[in-house]
């Protein structure tokens, strides 16, 4: 199931309403990314608690640990992971292009060797799909081939008319209701195929549209051309998905070009490291100049975290290597980024967007 409604514009902007099997999420909205059923370092009740209405997980990860038996016999991803709300999972296709010396493509799939343990695996457009419906998930990525940048056209090209194939398997091996399939453009840095990839799967009437094969290591100014050309390809009607993306001022610009939901693992993965997101920029906890500070994380944050413990608790939380630290750093960077949303829809909504947007900007 999934049922999109497009409520109000502000600019580029976009303020909606998903409704899938496990929830109605509001947008624009942030995933985290919970890549093996768990985000890192944050139980189910608190990524409720900070405001997440849906998270992500990886097929590919989940292929190979714990695999579908386990899965199955759990009662499926929701049950196994003790998440009640929505879940999008992704292909794995983005993992298989960078395994790019462990795995050959061919037009019917692809087979690669397990990172963990070396073992042969193959993916197919219709395996995938079968994966992700038996985990009962709400939103099902196909399928895709990521080029790697930079690509020759003859390798964008190749890319384009690969994806369209095994989108359209993808959406013949549908069989559950519950589990709305999502097609990815691909295109490179091209903006003919970028167009030639929307109109195709355009074609294939997919309830959303994820961009794919940006934010892998093109400039910023890129990431934003692209994600402006292609989304503004896609119906208007639609979920419109951009892969990869979670830096306050990416977020932003995706969010100004029409972007719907965003996920990425940088906010666990900075807090894992130090590095606190805020609204004014990002710094790192364990700077000396932080040891003996009674602030929060962040003083416009009323997360959990910034009302409970100061930045002298955390920087002392990493110096002495305490894992404490990391997972409260990385719950408030994720809290910064849902309020981040939360304060967007309400700017579309009131139709003050441009402000707001240039508000944070200019303070980054």
């Amino acid at each position: 199931m999934s049922v999109f409604a497009l409520h109000t514009t502000s600019g580029g902007a976009r303020r909606g309403t998903l409704a899938l099997t496990h929830g109605t999420v509001e947008t624009p909205a942030f995933m985290p990314v919970g890549t093996v059923a768990t985000v890192k370092g944050i139980e189910p009740r608190e990524l409720r608690e900070l405001g997440a209405q849906i998270i992500l997980s990886n097929t590919y990860h989940l292929w190979l640990r714990p695999g579908l038996d386990t899965l199955v016999a759990m009662g499926g991803l929701h049950r196994f992971m003790a998440w009640d709300r929505p879940i999008l999972t992704d292909s794995g296709g983005f993992q298989v292009f960078s395994l790019e010396s462990q795995r050959k493509l061919d037009d019917d799939g692809v087979t690669f060797r397990s990172h963990i343990d070396g073992s042969t695996h193959r993916f197919t457009p219709e395996s995938v799909i079968g994966f992700e419906e038996a985990l009962g998930v709400d939103i099902a990525m196909v399928l895709d081939e990521c080029v790697k940048l930079p690509a020759t056209p003859e390798a964008i090209a190749a890319s384009v008319r690969r994806t369209t194939m095994w989108a359209r398997r993808a959406a013949a091996a549908r069989t559950s209701d519950r589990t709305a399939v999502f097609g990815i453009v691909q295109g490179g840095l091209d903006e003919r195929m970028r167009a030639q990839s929307a109109e195709e799967l355009i074609a294939l009437d997919f309830p959303g549209y994820a961009i794919g094969g940006l934010s892998v290591g093109e400039s910023r100014d890129d990431m934003e051309r692209y994600t402006r050309f292609t989304a503004a390809l896609l119906p208007p009607h639609k979920p419109r998905y951009l892969m990869g993306v979670g830096t306050v001022r990416d977020l932003i610009a995706g969010i100004d070009a029409g972007i719907d939901m965003f996920d990425c693992v940088y906010p666990t993965r900075s807090g894992r490291h130090g590095r606190a997101i805020t609204r004014a920029g990002e710094y790192n906890i364990r700077n000396a100049g932080y040891a003996r500070d009674e602030g929060p994380i962040d003083v416009t944050c009323d997360c959990a975290v910034c009302r409970t413990f100061s930045r002298a608790y955390l920087s002392h939380l990493f110096r002495a290597g305490e894992m404490l630290g990391q997972r409260l750093l990385s719950y408030h960077n994720l809290a910064a980024l849902t309020s981040l949303m939360e304060d967007a829809r309400a700017a579309i909504t009131s139709g003050t967007w441009a402000a707001f947007r240039d508000a944070i900007n200019s303070a980054l």
